[in-house]
């Protein structure tokens, strides 16, 4: 992709949007996400006023992780999507927002691209995961079906996983949740159903696009993620043959 992000063209509505936004979830996470998020967001060094800069995040985060945030125009088709993350390029979006729509998107904007996902591209074994299963999408990436299955897994982790030590309470780190304030106190409350993660319960699950999700699933660990990949490649294995089968 060759778009780029035109920093200079976000006008102050754009920036209030994201000050509106930011400040909401700053008051919202801190008894409900995990504490590397946080310490990811300093270590980018977002503001709470002003959008943020790929090129200036970029400085920070490349160093960390490897990864870096590349400007997209929107959601782009499965093989562009999983080759860019296997490469350690995050897709984001460069449209934000506006005030009118500060509860309900169609689609992902920069808010959520950025501000839930780009903290915890700072974290190593998430990012060994994310990578790892990107390139794996794309050994299926002829499958339709099986891509269908896979993302099912980055749903449910990625984007909308809990994370919950043994006799702990449950604590998000997926960026869907992250970045809406109704779902971040949803997620973590009694009124949802948790389940431990598990890569044969969560591909025979399908996920919500519409409204909140039903169910979450709950990781130990971000060592568990990048442990589980062999069993996933597996069950992708199996799955393949049954359909083939079918």
């Amino acid at each position: 992709m060759n778009l780029v992000q035109n920093y200079s063209s976000y006008t102050e509505d754009n920036h209030k949007v994201w000050a509106i936004l930011f400040e909401r979830q700053m008051e919202n996470l801190p008894d409900k996400a995990i504490p590397e998020f946080f310490e990811g967001l300093k270590l980018v060094n977002f503001q709470p006023d002003r959008i943020p800069n790929f090129n200036e995040v970029n400085k920070r985060l490349k160093p960390l992780t490897g990864f870096e945030v590349v400007p997209a125009p929107g959601i782009v088709d499965d093989a562009v999507f999983f080759s860019l993350i296997a490469n350690k390029q995050f897709p984001a979006t460069v449209w934000i927002r506006k005030m009118e729509e500060l509860d309900y998107l169609e689609e992902p904007d920069m808010f959520h691209d950025v501000f839930g996902h780009v903290p915890l591209l700072t974290i190593p074994v998430y990012c060994d995961f994310l990578a790892q299963l990107s390139a794996m999408a794309l050994e299926h990436i002829d499958r339709p079906d099986i891509i269908d299955r896979l993302t099912r897994i980055y749903w449910y982790t990625i984007e909308f996983g809990l994370f919950r030590k043994p006799g702990g309470e449950a604590r998000i780190y997926g960026a869907g949740i992250l970045s809406s304030v109704g779902e971040s106190r949803l997620s973590v409350s009694d009124d949802s159903t948790k389940f431990d993660f598990d890569v044969d319960h969560i591909l025979g699950t399908g996920y919500i696009k519409e409204t909140f999700q039903s169910q979450y699933f709950c990781i130990s660990s971000f060592e568990e993620l990048l442990e589980s990949l062999p069993k996933l490649r597996e069950s992708l294995e199996v799955l393949r043959k049954e359909l083939e089968e079918a």
